[in-house]
């Protein structure tokens, strides 16, 4: 379907298949021309179950599938959340059905998980802002339609005692916004990502998206919102990978038997399955949680952690199943255990959730 493709080709072909089967409209609030709720949460939200079904098949199937369909949602849910009418009326529909492709920019060179490290500067000139710096791992770089950025309105990086609160901004940038480019370069799981720079970008106080000094609420709204989906993709690479190998331990013989027959491989079988299970109820219960409208800190984390971990664990035991044509480029499993390396990173990283479940816990 997307093989012998090079990332962008790819990407788009795969954003083509996401819209003719609709699954974008998942991405966006039905109020704003996403898909029908029917109760799974408001209708000015996205639904997070939904969202994690969508992953975990995709994941299964196609990493870019699965992270062309996440971004259009990560990209876009800071308009949906903060823009104004009229940026909500132009962009997201657009977005829904794959006309407009989305990313969202919050890391830097010096500010990762610590957002309080924003550096990337706006400076309000005469009704306008003017945008100054670098913004890097961004997905969809270079193909995408618009940006939502988050950028530094006041104070220096590192310098706040909250954290960037009340000091960061969050903007739609336009990609053909002059004084705006991008540079690719190439991670282990294949997709479009790369480095922008932002060279005196020029644009209207209409593309704020909510008011000054609330970005980084804004930013961590949108990962609260996408952070379990993450896990639910961790799950799906899993599932495949355990499929893999439950598949090449019967088929290969070894010594004139199936390797199934072994018992020590059996044993492996049984614990991929039992943590994958565990990973799974994990991520239905962070899921369902956060579409109640709860808090879910500690659900959320736990999942997050949990399955892109397991995955990882799934993915590594499933290319020793497969001995040498394990580590050969082009098989599945090899994709698999590449593909599920960057989720342990990503929209926090292991060690940023285990201290936010230790916060929660003793704090």
């Amino acid at each position: 379907m997307l093989e012998g493709l090079d990332e962008t080709a790819a990407a788009r072909k795969a954003l083509a298949i996401l819209a003719e089967v609709e699954l974008l409209r998942w991405t966006v609030p039905h109020a704003f021309g996403g898909a029908r709720l029917d109760g799974l949460a408001s209708d000015r939200d996205v639904s997070v179950r939904a969202l994690c079904a969508a992953r975990a098949e995709l994941a299964y199937r196609s990493g870019m599938l699965d992270v062309m369909f996440v971004m259009q949602g990560l990209g876009s849910y800071p308009i949906a959340r903060a823009g104004s009418d009229a940026l909500r009326a132009e962009i997201l529909p657009r977005v829904a059905s794959g006309e407009r492709i989305a990313a969202f920019a919050l890391t830097e060179p010096e500010a990762g998980s610590d957002l309080g490290g924003i550096a990337l500067r706006a400076e309000k000139r005469a009704g306008a802002w003017r945008l100054n710096g670098v913004k890097t791992f961004i997905s969809n770089a270079g193909i995408a339609s618009f940006y939502t950025v988050l950028a530094r309105t006041s104070g220096e990086p590192g310098a706040d005692r909250d954290g960037g609160k009340g000091s960061l901004t969050m903007f739609h940038v336009p990609a053909n916004a002059r004084g705006l480019t991008a540079t690719r370069f190439e991670v282990i799981g294949p997709h479009p990502i790369g480095e922008l720079h932002f060279d005196g970008v020029e644009i209207d106080d209409a593309e704020r998206l909510g008011a000054v000094g609330e970005g980084l609420d804004v930013a961590l709204a949108t990962l609260a919102r996408f952070r379990t989906s993450v896990a639910a993709a961790a799950n799906g690479f899993a599932r495949r990978a355990l499929d893999e190998s439950i598949a090449r331990l019967k088929t290969r013989k070894q010594f004139s038997k199936p390797l199934a027959a072994n018992q020590g491989l059996r044993f492996d079988l049984a614990e991929m399955d039992a943590r994958l299970r565990g990973a799974e109820l994990l991520v239905a219960e962070a899921a369902d949680a956060v579409d109640r409208g709860e808090r879910a800190v500690k659900e959320v984390a736990r999942a997050k952690l949990v399955a892109t971990e397991t995955a990882s664990w799934i993915c590594d035991r499933a290319v020793q199943h497969f001995g040498g044509l394990g580590v050969k480029k082009g098989s599945v499993v090899e994709r698999l255990f590449r593909d599920t390396r960057a989720l342990r990173i990503y929209e926090g990283t292991s060690e940023i959730q285990k201290l936010i479940l230790a916060r929660e816990l003793v704090d």
